[in-house]
């Protein structure tokens, strides 16, 4: 995820979702780009559908410029 950290509300929306769906995230990364933009990975694991769930809530945040969900199976 990219994002203002500045705009409102934008970071305790994304931890109560993350909190939702703590059971799927392994780890968080936080870095600052510039002193606005943050850059935002997080790395999950599990069931399809869920991490599209839980993509799609934080991608629809207001205030994120950019989201992506990259996946790969375990063969």
């Amino acid at each position: 995820l990219v994002y203002n950290h500045h705009k409102r509300e934008l970071q305790t929306k994304s931890t109560d979702i993350q909190h939702d769906f703590h059971h799927l995230i392994l780890s968080v990364q936080h870095v600052h780009l510039d002193h606005h933009n943050c850059l935002e990975t997080i790395a999950v694991k599990g069931y399809a559908n869920e991490l599209t769930d839980l993509a799609n809530r934080l991608i629809a945040i207001k205030g994120v410029m950019h989201g992506e969900l990259v996946m790969t199976s375990k063969r």
